[in-house]
């Protein structure tokens, strides 16, 4: 059956792929040219330029101009769209996928994109050695995970065969309706083997850098800018208008905003809060607005003795989010009522209801947890990276509702990380970003073992649930399955949400065909500059 078949495209329209997100930093404007050159602000300096050791989206984002997948995220919610493969076949059984790569297929050093550079690149990512912390969005395959864990030593034994040089045969499993938007997403994109393991890790320097995407590597200064030009032996060469694009480096929303505002960037990541009014009154036009598939949470330590459930519990009920999203975020995300955001979450709601806000509630579980009025709960650290007015206000809700006295703790976004990854945090302001538009793919992360599992928290009854919505073909039965997962996690408490966010920004009315996806995901190739 052919993937692009009204079936499988009706299937894949439910959901959408790819990420970027996150901040630090500091910025430089690029020289003006005559050529035509779209220039972009990037908040985090990327940590590397290599898929396999790639964690944040707007890293992903980045690799996308300079590495095309087998499928690229469809824009605002489509399905994912051929790229390095013109189509895809499934099995009757929906076990096995067949690529077939495109016949004009070539690396900027001019190879031919064959299949066996896929399987490499897919190995690589996976092999125990590499360590690459995205190695689990390939768990979908056959075998992948226990090659990844090292239970099975040979890969001829995982799902990845090379059918000959334009077929690339996937085999999964289980059943997955959305694999194809899993194949879209960042972790998925390939590099070329035999190049690492000539240069080593220097391969992801200029000169040194292959790639199969719309743009070459020329140059990176660290925290100044990357810059990328036009790769003319991408197959879609002749229709890619921009001469280069340069992602600058900004430390802040303020300072990337007075460089948009000063004709220095065509594009920011973000508008500071304070600012928003500003530009819907006086231009409105520059101004973009789209709800993400991202959750932003707090991550409870439940390794701390003192965050027992019903600790726990307690925090979660007294946060008023209504109020949170209506005053410290001025009405421009949505208050979170549940763990899945809308776009990625069933219709019905989570098994146990929505998350709430009921201060009574919260003062009574509080004081049967043994801690009336805050009396001898340890002072927690809240920590996060730049959520300033969201943490301050979290912190006096506690205060005033339950008498608990936290710290805050902003650091970097990178040293935020991995003090959580670490498990060195008390309660900690996080984001949910999916590497596909999965549900099961979010839900995930708390699975046991599972490298974003920021709580530590393990529940094999949880695990099961994951199991059984993993094993169900069905979607309305895989539906069913997600909402009692996600009730699961509400009910324990690990985590508690706190809004879906939307991402706004600043785009120039000179750039046309800018195509993005809830997920942080962007495509260059259609872009267009128009003359100032």
């Amino acid at each position: 059956m052919s993937g692009w078949s009204p079936k499988l495209v009706a299937a894949a329209r439910a959901g959408a792929a790819m990420l970027l997100g996150f901040a630090a930093g500091c910025g430089r404007p690029s020289v003006p040219t005559a050529e035509s050159v779209l220039r972009i602000s990037q908040r985090n300096e990327p940590a590397s330029l290599d898929p396999a050791a790639t964690t944040l989206p707007d890293e992903f984002g980045l690799l996308r101009a300079l590495l095309e997948g087998l499928l690229v995220p469809g824009p605002a919610g489509e399905p994912p769209q051929p790229g390095a493969a013109t189509r895809f076949e499934v099995s009757p059984d929906g076990r096995t996928y067949v690529f077939l790569l495109r016949p004009d297929g070539r690396w900027s050093d001019g190879a031919p994109v064959t299949a066996e550079h896929f399987v490499a690149a897919y190995e690589r990512a996976l092999r125990p050695a590499t360590a690459s912390p995205k190695a689990a969005a390939l768990h979908l395959v056959a075998g992948a995970r226990d090659y990844g864990s090292g239970k099975l030593a040979d890969f001829r034994a995982v799902g990845f065969r090379a059918l000959d040089a334009r077929r690339l045969e996937i085999r999964l499993e289980q059943p997955n309706p959305r694999f194809p938007h899993h194949v879209a997403s960042g972790p998925w994109l390939p590099v070329r083997a035999d190049v690492v393991a000539r240069h080593g890790r220097r391969w992801t320097e200029p000169g040194n850098f292959v790639g199969n995407g719309p743009f070459l590597l020329a140059e990176w200064r660290p925290d100044q800018r990357v810059v990328l030009r036009r790769n003319p032996t991408w197959h879609g060469a002749a229709g890619v208008t921009l001469d280069a694009v340069h992602f600058l480096r900004f430390d802040s929303g303020d300072s990337e905003e007075r460089a948009y505002r000063a004709g220095q960037l065509e594009a920011t990541m973000a508008v500071p809060g304070g600012k928003l009014s500003a530009w819907e009154r006086d231009r409105p036009a520059e101004l973009r607005r789209a709800p993400m598939l991202e959750t932003r949470y707090l991550a409870f330590n439940t390794r701390r003795p003192a965050l027992t459930a019903g600790v726990r519990r307690a925090l979660s009920l007294a946060l008023d989010r209504e109020r949170l999203a209506a005053t410290v975020l001025q009405g421009n995300h949505r208050a979170a009522d549940r763990f899945l955001p809308p776009g990625l979450a069933p219709a019905a709601p989570p098994v146990g209801g929505a998350v709430r806000f009921d201060a009574a509630a919260a003062r009574e579980e509080l004081a049967r947890a043994g801690f009336p009025g805050g009396r001898g709960l340890p002072r927690l650290e809240l920590s996060g990276w730049s959520q300033t007015p969201v943490l301050e206000a979290i912190q006096q809700l506690w205060r005033r509702e339950l008498g608990v006295e936290t710290t805050i703790a902003l650091r970097e976004a990178r040293v935020h990380l991995d003090a959580l990854r670490q498990g060195a945090f008390d309660l900690a302001f996080i984001t949910a970003i999916p590497d596909a538009a999965d549900p099961l793919a979010m839900l995930e992360d708390f699975g046991p073992e599972h490298p974003l599992n920021y709580p530590g928290w393990n529940d094999p009854a949880f695990a099961r649930l994951l199991a059984a919505a993993a094993a169900t073909a069905d979607g309305a039965e895989r539906d069913a399955r997600v909402a009692e997962a996600e009730g699961a996690l509400l009910a324990a408490h690990p985590l508690t949400p706190l809004y879906f966010n939307t991402k706004t920004w600043l785009l120039s009315p000179r750039v046309q065909g800018w195509e993005e996806d809830g997920l942080w995901g962007r495509t260059y190739h259609g872009l267009r500059l128009l003359p100032p």
